[in-house]
C-alpha cells in the first residue's frame, strides 16, 4: 500500500508540474499533424504509383512515425525519471518522505511504477494511435502489432529504469547528460551496424552489436519496427536486399531480447543497491 500511494504522489507531482499535461497537448498536436500528412502525401502517391508505390509508400510514412513515438517516448522517460531520486535529494523532500515508516525500496519502487506506467501509456496510445490512421487511410496492416507495441513498451521501460539508476547515484545534471548521451550512442550504433550489414563490413557490424550490448534501446526498437511492417514490405526488402535505415531488416533476436529483459532488471537492481547506500 504504501508503494501505490508513492506512486499516486509521483503522478500527482508530475500533473501539478504540467508535465502530463504538455505532453497531452503536444502528442495531440502531433497525431493531428500526422494524420494530415499521412492523408494527403498517401493520396498524392496512391494516384500516380502501382500497388508496390502504395506498399512502399505506407510503410515509410508509418514506420517514420513510429520512428518519432520511439524518439518521443524515449525522451520521455528519460526527462521524467532524470531527477527522480537527486532532486529529491537536492531539496530534501526525501527527507520528508522518509522520515515516515516508509522503507527505501518502497519509495524507489513507488517511483519507477508511477513513472513507467506514465511512459508505457504514452507509448500504446501514441503507436496505437499511428498504426490506427495508417490502417483506416492506407488499409495498413502490420505483421505482428502486439507484439511490436511490447517490444516499444520494453524500449521505454528500458530507458527509464536506467535513468532511475543513473538518479540513484549521479546529479541530475550529470545523469541528463550521460542518459541522453547513450541514448544518442544507441541510435548511431544502429546506424553503423546497418550501415555495416549493407557493405558486408564485419568490423561495423561488431561495433553496432557492442554498442546494442552497452545499451539495447535502438536495438529493440529495430526489432519492433520491422514487427510493425507489413510482411509483403519486409519480403520486398528481403528481395530487393534492401533495408530502411531508421528500422529494422530482421526480428529481433532471443538472445538480445533476454538481454533488453535483463537489462532492465539489472538496471532495477542496481537502483535499489545504489539507493540503499546513498548518503542522503
Amino acid at each position: 500500500m504504501r508503494v501505490l500511494a508513492v506512486a499516486r504522489f509521483t503522478v500527482a507531482e508530475a500533473v501539478s508540474r504540467k508535465l502530463v499535461l504538455a505532453g497531452v497537448l503536444l502528442s495531440a498536436a502531433f497525431v493531428g499533424l500526422y494524420a494530415l500528412g499521412f492523408f494527403f502525401l498517401y493520396d498524392r502517391i496512391a494516384a500516380s504509383e502501382g500497388p508496390q508505390g502504395e506498399l512502399v509508400a505506407a510503410t515509410v510514412l508509418t514506420v517514420l512515425g513510429l520512428f518519432a513515438v520511439h524518439f518521443l517516448g524515449g525522451l520521455l522517460a528519460l526527462f521524467l525519471s532524470v531527477g527522480a531520486v537527486s532532486s529529491d535529494v537536492d531539496t530534501g523532500t526525501l527527507h520528508a518522505a522518509l522520515a515516515r515508516p516508509l522503507a527505501r525500496w518502497e519509495h524507489l519502487l513507488g517511483r519507477w511504477l508511477a513513472l513507467a506506467g506514465i511512459v508505457v501509456v504514452y507509448v500504446v496510445v501514441m503507436a496505437g494511435a499511428l498504426l490506427g490512421i495508417a490502417g483506416a487511410v492506407a488499409d495498413y496492416r502490420a505483421a505482428a502489432p502486439l507484439a511490436g507495441v511490447a517490444l516499444l513498451v520494453l524500449e521505454a521501460l528500458l530507458l527509464v529504469t536506467l535513468s532511475l539508476l543513473g538518479s540513484t547515484v549521479l546529479s541530475t545534471l550529470a545523469n541528463g547528460v550521460v542518459v541522453f548521451s547513450l541514448f544518442g550512442l544507441a541510435w548511431l550504433g544502429g546506424v553503423v551496424e546497418f550501415v555495416g550489414d549493407l557493405v558486408a563490413n564485419p568490423a561495423m557490424i561488431n561495433l553496432g552489436i557492442a554498442v546494442s550490448l552497452l545499451i539495447p534501446s535502438d536495438a529493440v526498437w529495430r526489432g519492433a519496427s520491422y514487427l510493425l511492417q507489413p510482411t509483403a514490405m519486409s519480403a520486398l526488402l528481403a528481395r530487393d536486399d534492401a533495408g530502411l535505415p531508421f528500422a529494422g531488416t530482421a526480428t529481433l533476436a532471443p538472445t538480445m531480447l533476454a538481454w533488453a529483459i535483463g537489462y532492465v532488471l539489472a538496471c532495477l537492481a542496481g537502483a535499489f543497491a545504489a539507493f540503499s547506500r546513498r548518503d542522503l
